[in-house]
C-alpha cells in the first residue's frame, strides 16, 4: 500500500514537473491603443491554450522599438505604425519574423463629456479661440498618434492654430486621460481610445485621407513556437471579430 502510495505522489509530482517544463510565456511588447482588446483577446487564447502565459508590456510604439533595438526580451511586436516596425526590422533584422498587419484605426478628436462643443467637421473648429488659454493634448513627436496629428492638422491648413499651443503626451493613453480628467479641453486620438471612455466624447472625426492609414503592423521576435502561435492566433477570424467589436477596422 506504502508502496503505491508513493508511486501515486511520484507520478503526480512528475506530472507537475513535466507540465512546468512544458509551460512557456509569450512577452508582447504593443502599442498603447491595444492594450484593452489585447488583453481581451489573450484572455481568450489562454482558454485554449493554458499551458502558455502572456506578459504584456503597453507603451508608446517608440518607446517599445528603442527597447526591443537594446535587446529586450520580447517574443512578439505589435506597433501602431509601420514606420516603428521597419526601424525595428532594420536594427534587429535576424530577429523579426512574420510581419503581418492585424488591423487598422481611425483618428478623431475629443473633448470631455460635459463639452458643449458640436460641430460636424474638424474645419469647423476655432482652434484659436478654444484654446486660447489651454492646450491641445496630441502624441509627442515621436508616437504615431503625434506624427498622425500633425499630418492631419498640417493637411487640413489647421497647424499654425495649434504648433504653438500643444501639449505633448507619451501615448495615446496619457492624451486619453488628460482630457478624462478635464484637464484640456481637446485631445487627438484613435477613435477606439475615445470608445472605452464614457468621460470624452467624439468632437469630429479626421478625414482618412488627411492623414493616410492607421495600421498595426506585428511580427515575432523569438524562435519561440507559443509567440507565432499567439501572432497566428491574433489573425484569426476570432480574434479579427474582437479587434472589429472594440472598433479597429479589418484589413482589406
Amino acid at each position: 500500500m506504502k508502496k503505491a502510495l508513493l508511486k501515486l505522489t511520484l507520478t503526480t509530482a512528475f506530472g507537475l514537473v513535466s507540465t512546468v517544463a512544458l509551460a512557456e510565456n509569450i512577452t508582447v511588447f504593443a502599442a498603447a491603443s491595444m492594450t484593452n482588446v489585447l488583453q481581451q483577446i489573450g484572455d481568450e487564447y489562454k482558454k485554449q491554450h493554458p499551458e502558455d502565459s502572456l506578459t504584456f508590456s503597453f507603451a508608446g510604439s517608440s518607446t517599445l522599438a528603442k527597447q526591443i533595438e537594446q535587446d529586450a526580451p520580447a517574443d512578439l511586436f505589435v506597433s501602431a505604425d509601420q514606420k516603428w516596425m521597419d526601424y525595428v526590422a532594420q536594427k534587429q533584422p535576424q530577429k523579426t519574423k512574420n510581419i503581418r498587419v492585424l488591423a487598422e484605426n481611425a483618428l478623431v478628436l475629443i473633448a470631455p463629456s460635459a463639452s458643449t462643443l458640436n460641430v460636424a467637421s474638424v474645419k469647423e473648429i476655432n482652434f484659436k479661440s478654444v484654446i486660447s488659454e489651454s492646450y491641445l493634448a496630441v502624441g509627442d513627436d515621436n508616437v504615431p498618434v503625434g506624427r498622425y496629428a500633425r499630418k492631419a492638422l498640417e493637411n487640413l491648413g489647421l497647424w499654425a492654430d495649434v504648433e504653438n499651443r500643444l501639449s505633448k503626451a507619451k501615448d495615446v493613453r496619457a492624451v486619453l486621460a488628460y482630457i478624462e480628467r478635464g484637464e484640456l479641453p481637446l485631445g487627438i486620438v484613435y477613435s477606439t481610445d475615445a470608445k472605452i471612455s464614457d468621460k470624452v466624447k467624439v468632437v469630429a472625426e479626421f478625414p482618412q485621407e488627411s492623414y493616410g492609414k492607421v495600421v498595426y503592423p506585428a511580427a515575432t521576435l523569438s524562435e519561440k513556437a507559443e509567440a507565432k502561435r499567439f501572432l497566428d492566433y491574433l489573425s484569426s477570424p476570432v480574434a479579427q471579430m474582437a479587434f472589429e467589436k472594440a472598433g479597429f477596422k479589418l484589413v482589406k
